[in-house]
């Protein structure tokens, strides 16, 4: 089959790529390589206007006239590549928003996919509509938004998430489920909000190369390595303030014989070879299932915290 794999979080669809060509298919991956993560794709869209000086022209335009120029910048770099674009078996899409531009665009780029290909599919691995819908209403001991739900973390932490609740995001949801053949969940957290959503088709878990990750034997020391990667975007929904409240216990208890390595926004590869140096990750508090970078870590022999329900 030939496939198209749209929008990138975590490697995901990188590791799914490499299963899927493995398995004899036709697979080309467009993206924008997840903001600062800098994952590699087929067809990589560059986010211009985000620094300095252009950003401020950016920030000025948007606000006056509500013109997103990276949006209409992206839009216009995946309609250069429309004849590559044409002609799969199979589309899939990261998420409602997966190239992470304002809804309008979205929806252009993706109402063009769904009319020159075959089939269309949404991934949830990932905060839309959906998700943000029945996290709002649902009452449980913890989940991603529990910090604004308790009313002890502002508002504009969850901007990234809460941008869903939106009008126009709302829209593009609804006109979107209308072009889908079904949509498929990475793990529990996805799963849970998608019961009787007639479009789910199930649970299928994340792709991880085993065949790519070869385990770190571990090496016998008198310290032990700790690695917190911090992606301060959803720090409070990952629940790293615990983290970073056990760390602190740690060092005081333990001092001399633990060594911390906490990453902040850096790109992947940068990630990669920190966390490699440690015996302990990291990941999250707030998930009911493994995230992505835990399940890789853990196919590095890594010991791993993060969500098991």
């Amino acid at each position: 089959m030939k496939i198209l794999l749209v929008g990138e979080y975590s490697r995901l669809h990188n590791s799914l790529k490499e299963g899927l060509l493995l398995l004899g298919h036709d697979v080309v991956l467009v993206s924008t390589g997840d903001y600062f993560k800098q994952f590699p794709a087929d067809i990589l869209f560059t986010r211009n206007f985000e620094q300095g000086f252009l950003k401020k022209i950016k920030v000025i335009l948007y606000r006056f006239f509500k013109n997103d120029i990276t949006s209409k910048n992206i839009r216009s770099q995946f309609f250069k590549y429309a004849e590559k674009l044409k002609g799969y078996d199979v589309v899939q899409l990261i998420n409602e928003s997966p190239l992470g531009i304002s809804p309008k665009h979205e929806l252009e780029i993706i109402q063009f996919l769904k009319k020159h290909n075959k089939k269309l599919f949404l991934l949830s691995c990932g905060v839309d509509y959906m998700v943000l819908q029945f996290l709002l209403s649902y009452h449980s001991k913890y989940h991603i938004l529990q910090g604004l739900k308790e009313g002890k973390v502002n508002k504009e932490n969850y901007e990234f998430a809460l941008k869903y609740q939106s009008s126009d995001f709302k829209d593009l949801h609804k006109k979107i489920q209308s072009l889908l053949h079904g949509i498929i969940a990475s793990d529990l957290d996805y799963h849970i909000p998608l019961q009787g959503n007639p479009k789910y088709i199930g649970l299928i878990p994340n792709p991880i190369n085993t065949d790519k990750i070869e385990p770190i034997p571990f090496q016998k020391s008198d310290t032990t390595i700790i690695f917190l990667g911090i992606n301060r975007n959803n720090y409070h929904t990952k629940g790293i303030e615990y983290f970073e409240e056990a760390l602190n216990i740690l060092q005081k208890k333990y001092e001399g014989r633990i060594s911390v390595i906490i990453s902040e926004n850096i790109p992947y590869e940068e990630y990669i070879s920190l966390y490699n140096k440690a015996h302990i990750v990291l990941d999250q508090v707030l998930s009911w299932d493994q995230g992505y970078n835990a399940l890789e870590a853990m196919a590095k022999g890594k010991v791993v915290f993060t969500g098991a329900e």
